[in-house]
């Protein structure tokens, strides 16, 4: 008998698809509990980077310094198995800077590549926007590619590949702006803020070596074997035609937002790209699986829009004039968008 038309098989197979899927939710959220515990007062901020990792995208965070951003990215590594690297973005930084060079060894005669710090895990590459486009240029290539070449030779990246990349939103002096068609290659830009009074309580307390209790440790690391499953299990949360169909609606009234009111009208000079519909898709199923749901619903599609479309539309000189921002246009759009 063949197995796979069996329905009794079918049943045991789903029934351990779903213990497994737990098992992986579960550990995932232990991850998070662990995340939460070193970066006091941003539980937003790291589930929208355990959504990046499970979506398998990058993303972009735009705060002040001080607030953990270097520390998120390394607690992360520490408790996966794996390495990170912090690499800070300068005005005389080089492309060779981030991918590497081939070295010339005299003993020989010969050229031998030697990788750059982008040949790690995860990247956290600071305040981007002071590197110039060269530079950032040759990060993008890095994140859309997986891959970097040199020397006429092309150089696979890590699997498990994650950038973040930080922009400081108050000092603009001396930046080189990332461009639209380059900050569509971020998953999700972040914007975080300042923790609430209790958490930096928590934090100068901490700092100070009042808190209670012993330091916190993950424990054995996670393999990268398991970031990948948890990934599959995340990407293959099941999506209604229904919540599909709302999903398009959406990103198409970023592209024609008059036609939701007219005061809209004239807002948007360019609306968020079939490429931003792909990362909506992505990251509401991960967030919808991270909150423990094996299906997406209109809510999941709400709560992760304006991180996901807030850096793929352009507004129009006339709407920024009028103190427009990207967030109040989606939240107009949340509103006015009819749930299918």
């Amino acid at each position: 008998m063949n197995s796979s038309l069996d329905p009794a098989f079918a049943r045991t197979a789903a029934r351990a698809a779903s213990h497994d899927d737990e098992a992986l939710r579960r550990t995932v959220h232990r991850l998070a509990d662990y995340m939460n515990s070193c970066i006091l007062g941003q539980k937003a901020f790291v589930e929208l980077l355990l959504v990046a990792v499970l979506a398998d995208g990058h993303l972009l965070v735009e705060g002040a310094p001080g607030l953990a951003k270097t520390k998120a990215i390394k607690a992360l590594a520490k408790a996966i198995d794996c390495d990170d690297q912090r690499i800070q973005f300068t005005p005389d930084l080089l492309p060779s800077d981030l991918t590497g060079t081939d070295i010339y060894r005299p003993e020989d005669g010969s050229f031998r590549f030697q990788p750059g710090p982008v040949f790690h895990n995860f990247i956290l590459a600071d305040e981007i926007n002071r590197a110039p486009a060269k530079v950032q240029a040759a990060l993008l290539e890095a994140m859309a590619e997986r891959q970097v070449t040199v020397g006429g030779v092309t150089y696979a990246l890590p699997r498990l590949f994650v950038v973040m990349a930080t922009q400081n939103p108050i000092e603009q002096e001396g930046t080189y702006p990332l461009p639209e068609a380059q900050l569509d290659r971020f998953l999700l830009l972040v914007k975080l803020g300042y923790p609430d009074l209790d958490a930096e309580r928590q934090i100068l307390r901490l700092v100070r070596g009042e808190a209670n209790g012993e330091a916190v440790s993950f424990g054995e690391r996670l393999p990268q074997a398991t970031i990948f499953a948890a990934r599959q299990s995340a990407l293959a949360t099941y999506m209604s035609e229904a919540v599909e169909e709302y999903l398009l609606q959406f990103v198409a009234a970023t592209r024609d937002p008059e036609l939701y009111g007219a005061d809209l009208a004239g807002t948007i000079a360019f609306g968020a790209s079939p490429r931003g519909t792909i990362a909506l898709d992505r990251c509401a199923r991960a967030l919808a699986w991270l909150r423990g749901r094996d299906y997406v619903t209109p809510e999941d599609v709400q709560a992760i829009v304006k991180p996901t479309l807030r850096h793929r539309i352009l507004l129009t000189f006339e709407a920024q004039a009028d103190g427009l921002t990207p967030d109040r246009l989606l939240e107009a759009l949340i509103a006015r968008v009819p749930v299918a």
